[in-house]
């Protein structure tokens, strides 16, 4: 098992989907839970870093990830076996500035589909997003991100959580290129948004088969 945990580990902070000491994974095995130590590196994981736990309260809570309570929610509520925590900056980004991520590459819709952004008071390890996230976890959302935060994503396995979470991130950097280039909506569309009628385009393209009047009067004097 540990060897997985590092693997993945090594993988988020490879792809810089984490920093130094952000984020934390985590493994359902029956009642026990194995999560990553509080502060730990994800790249550069030791033995020592994965903490046993069990689905409620304990003594070892104290040396656990910050968010332990957020994944047993995640983990009681749903039939997911393995949950990455994630940091990504584009991801990050487009949470604070929309209410639901929509992928708009094709990769994006096949792996998730969408995310719900969930906006709480107190993002890191709080019992609020302990209470509210499994509610946006399970059944069609394989991922959830808490604004200004990171992501959560479920999955059979951690390396099905990671793909996920690589997924979402991928996505957001092209929400942020397109909506940098200035193509967030079609011309037409962001007309309507700023409450000004659509421009119509003229049927025929300006200098092309247009006569020019001036010109053939001069010919018929």
């Amino acid at each position: 098992m540990f060897e997985e945990f590092r693997r993945i580990g090594k993988l988020l902070f490879q792809e810089g989907l984490v920093d130094a000491c952000g984020g934390n994974i985590s493994v359902r095995e029956g009642d026990k839970v194995f999560i990553t130590h509080r502060d730990a590196m994800l790249g550069d994981l030791r033995e020592k870093d994965i903490v046993e736990v069990g689905l409620e309260a304990g003594e070892q809570d104290s040396s656990a990830s910050r968010e332990i309570n957020a994944h047993r929610a995640v983990y009681k509520q749903s039939g997911a076996k393995a949950i990455v925590h994630a940091h990504p900056a584009n991801t990050i980004a487009v949470s604070i500035t929309d209410n639901k991520i929509v992928p708009q590459d094709a990769e994006g819709t096949f792996v998730f589909k969408s995310a719900p952004i969930l906006r709480v008071r107190s993002s890191i390890g709080s019992e609020e997003t302990a209470r509210m996230l499994p509610a946006f976890l399970g059944n069609e959302n394989v991922v959830a991100v808490l604004k200004g935060h990171g992501s959560f994503a479920i999955g059979d396995n951690l390396e099905e959580a990671y793909k996920r979470t690589s997924a979402l991130e991928n996505s957001c950097k092209v929400t942020v290129a397109v909506r940098a280039s200035g193509g967030r909506s079609a011309p037409r569309d962001r007309e309507r948004e700023l409450g000004r009628p659509p421009q119509r385009k003229p049927a025929i393209p300006p200098a092309l088969g247009v006569m020019d009047r001036s010109r053939n009067r001069s010919r018929n004097r």
